[in-house]
């Protein structure tokens, strides 16, 4: 069957504004998942030491074995420091042309990372995340605009870290145990929590019983997914539901819904709102059921480009006219809430000695 033919079958039923807005917001996924290749102008022995039980040689390899990791990932990174580095120095080296910040980013989570549908071929990242990198940059090379944006997909966002496509990555990623294995991260950015999106006319009511039978639509490599897994091995996802194959970016995933081939979408709360608000047919179901933050992802020996960040996060959440409130204000508020209260994340903890 044809994808229009599809899509029209998938539509069937959803009402005429329903289905305008998600052919809408269809067309809107495949224009921004077009390639983006533009720029804008410790005391420790060591593993294996004598002193070393086999329980302090797991947490090294895992840090999920640590329960103080686990419990709050987000407390496990570097204090402050506006000191430049080695991994800074680089950056600031490149020449011409290429003397930018490289980060992987969102082109179509809205309002995070996403081009404005009408601001033409020449349009703009715009978005929360886009901010604070144009914030980052403006401390490290003293111009917001020295930046090459990469969209980088959800399942991507590790690997282009490592392998050093990208000096770090801005997009809504979730600090938990298990990345903490492959990369580092800044102190917190922002809170929010799982959570379930359907289509108005669903009888799904939340992360419940009422998930029966219904088809799950998850981004690989999010912690949604992460999470349904461990449910699911647990008995805390009803038995009978079913997790679909997981798609590389979480706008597929609404593209999916609308298209029928899902009943649900699980992803963070922060950008199922901004789902959402594309579609005016399906709505937040039941109340967040885990509590995650954002934070800068960045390479895990790169400890003065961490230490920065966490600084110039210091400096921006105390910016009342152009920092973390203003860019919630402007882009958040509409599809969140008006009071930025539960979105804010915790005073932070800088736990990570080396």
């Amino acid at each position: 069957m044809s994808l229009r033919a599809r899509l029209r079958a998938g539509l069937r039923g959803w009402g005429g504004v329903g289905a305008m807005a998600a052919v809408c917001a269809l067309a809107l996924a495949f224009a921004l998942l077009l390639p983006l290749a533009r720029s804008h102008g410790d005391d420790s022995a060591g593993v294996g030491g004598p002193g070393l039980t086999r329980a302090e040689q797991a947490a090294d390899d895992d840090p999920c074995a640590n329960p103080a990791i686990k419990t709050a990932p987000e407390k496990q990174t570097l204090s402050p420091s506006d000191a430049d580095g080695t991994t800074i120095e680089k950056i600031k080296a490149r020449e011409g042309e290429k003397r930018k910040l490289i980060v992987g980013v969102d082109q179509n989570s809205y309002r995070w990372g996403y081009r404005n549908p009408n601001g033409g071929a020449d349009a703009d990242l715009e978005g929360f995340d886009i901010d604070l990198v144009h914030r980052i940059a403006q401390d490290i090379l003293g111009d917001p605009n020295a930046v090459q944006f990469k969209a980088i997909p959800t399942n991507q966002r590790i690997p282009a870290i490592q392998q050093g496509r990208v000096d770090m990555v801005v997009r809504t990623m979730t600090i938990n145990c298990s990345r903490l294995a492959d990369v580092a991260f800044s102190a917190p950015y922002f809170k929010t929590g799982q959570q379930v999106l359907a289509p108005k006319s669903s009888g799904i009511k939340g992360y419940d019983g009422t998930l029966a039978k219904k088809r799950i639509c998850v981004a690989a490599g999010s912690t949604a997914l992460a999470k349904l897994e461990e449910d699911r091995r647990t008995g805390e996802l009803v038995p009978s539901a079913r997790i679909a194959k997981p798609v590389p970016n979480q706008l597929d995933c609404l593209v999916r819904l609308q298209l029928g081939e899902v009943d649900a979408v699980v992803t963070d709360g922060a950008l199922a709102a901004s789902q959402a608000a594309q579609d005016p047919t399906v709505e937040l179901k039941g109340n967040p059921f885990t509590t995650e933050y954002y934070g800068v992802a960045m390479k895990k020996d790169a400890d003065d480009l961490v230490r920065r960040v966490n600084q110039i996060l210091v400096d921006y959440r105390k910016d009342t006219t152009d920092g973390w409130q203003a860019s919630y204000d402007k882009w958040l508020s509409a599809t969140l809430n008006k009071d930025s209260a539960k979105s804010e994340p915790p005073p932070p903890e800088y736990l990570r000695k080396s």
